[in-house]
This record gives structure tokens, C-alpha cells and sequence, in this order.
């Protein structure tokens, strides 16, 4: 007799009551999601999900006490080396909302409007819960788009040479098409390579930055000054 699959263990943590309990409904409705608790404010939230080990965290930014970003900021980044952290899925009530670029920069995998359907509640927290990103190339390139917002030239964060020279000169070049918002089937069309290819070099590239997805992949090939803000290149 086949052994059930574990339930994938859920917080949401979201002001307002209505939206709170309507995704905690939704997701306790499936035999695959256990709602572990809920979370009113950030504080709330990083104090139960210490508590409750959940696997994902559905987390709103703008909530009273601490938001949503400083909530995932010190449930992620402020976490002792080996520690079991839960992956954040952003709650947002608009597509890319202002505050959904620094949410993904504390650690978050992704975003989910509020207004999504069941369905796609259902299958962002299984995405996020496997480990992935939850951010398709469409998104990404609006992630990108708010880049190029910023003046061409503009110095890096972070120096390039010491955080990518661990990588090979192709783990480097699928970095920069990942930041140009390709997906891995368009990748692999461009370097005349498979898919299966292009995933293990951003597999690779991922282990050897210390990153949790492509996202974060993406923010920090910008940040290093690999790809600069305003420019584009013209291979």
C-alpha cells in the first residue's frame, strides 16, 4: 500500500481578516496543504512560523506592528547557517507592487496576487514548496524592467569579480540570459544546447552563489554589475 504524500505545512499571515481566513479555507480544503496557523501582523508571523516549521509562508506586506518584508527579511536572512527556513510567497494586491522587488530581495520565491483563483492558490504553494521560483519569464522581465529604471551606469552593489569568478565562462553566460528574463527552453534555443543543459548550469550556478532561485539569480547578476542597469547588449 502506497504511503501517502506529507501535507505541505502552510501560514498565512495577512491582516485582514477576510483574506486570512479565505486562503487558510481554501488551501485546508485540499488533503495536499495543513494550515500549521495564521500570523495578523509580522511579528506575529515570524514568531509562528519559529514556532511551526511550516514549509511556506503566504505573507502580505502591508501589515500594522512589522510588514511583510522585514517579517521575511528575519525569518530568512537574519537565520543561522543550516537552519529549516520556510520558503515566503508574497501576497500582493497589485502585479508587481512597489514593495514585491525588496520582499524578493530579503528572500522571498515569489509573489500571488490576491485576487488569484483557487487553483492557482493551489499550485503557486506547491511550486514554492518544491523549491522553485515562482516567477515566470514574463514577470521576470518586468522584475528587470524596474532596473533599468535606474540611471545607465549605475555603480554595483557588490563587487563582480569576487562573487562570479567561481563560476565556469558558460555558467556566466546563462546567467546573463536568465537576467534578460529567457526561460530555459529559450536558453537552450540560443546556445544550441537541451534544456536538460541549461537547467544543470543554472542548477550549478545557483549552488555555487548560495542563491535559493532564479530570482535571487537575477537580482544578483544585476547587483554585481554583470549586467548594467540602462545598457543592453548587442550579442
Amino acid at each position: 500500500m502506497t504511503t501517502p504524500p506529507t501535507p505541505i505545512r502552510v501560514v498565512v499571515a495577512d491582516d485582514h481578516l477576510v483574506v486570512r481566513t479565505g486562503f487558510a479555507a481554501l488551501l485546508d480544503s485540499q488533503p495536499e496543504f495543513t494550515i500549521v496557523d495564521t500570523a495578523t501582523n509580522g511579528a506575529d508571523a515570524v514568531r509562528v512560523c519559529r514556532e511551526a516549521s511550516p514549509d511556506v509562508v503566504l505573507m502580505d506586506i502591508r501589515m500594522p506592528e512589522m510588514d511583510g518584508i522585514e517579517a521575511t527579511r528575519q525569518l530568512l536572512g537574519d537565520a543561522p547557517d543550516g537552519a529549516d527556513v520556510p520558503r515566503v510567497l508574497i501576497l500582493t494586491t497589485f502585479d508587481l507592487d512597489e514593495y514585491v522587488y525588496d520582499a524578493l530581495r530579503a528572500g522571498a520565491s515569489g509573489f500571488l496576487l490576491k485576487d488569484a483563483t483557487a487553483e492557482r492558490l493551489f499550485d503557486a504553494v506547491r511550486v514554492v514548496a518544491a523549491g522553485k521560483a515562482l516567477l515566470d519569464p514574463g514577470v521576470t522581465r518586468r522584475l528587470i524592467s524596474e532596473f533599468t529604471k535606474l540611471p545607465a551606469g549605475t555603480p554595483a552593489a557588490k563587487p563582480a569579480s569576487s562573487i562570479l569568478d567561481t563560476l565556469t565562462a558558460r555558467e556566466t553566460e546563462v546567467l546573463l540570459l536568465v537576467a534578460d528574463g529567457m526561460s530555459n527552453g529559450e536558453i537552450a534555443a540560443r546556445l544550441h544546447v537541451t534544456e536538460e543543459t541549461v537547467k544543470s548550469h543554472v542548477s550549478r550556478t545557483l549552488t555555487k552563489l548560495g542563491l535559493r532561485d532564479r530570482t535571487q539569480a537575477v537580482i544578483t547578476a544585476y547587483e554585481t554589475g554583470l549586467v548594467v542597469p540602462g545598457l543592453r547588449r548587442t550579442d
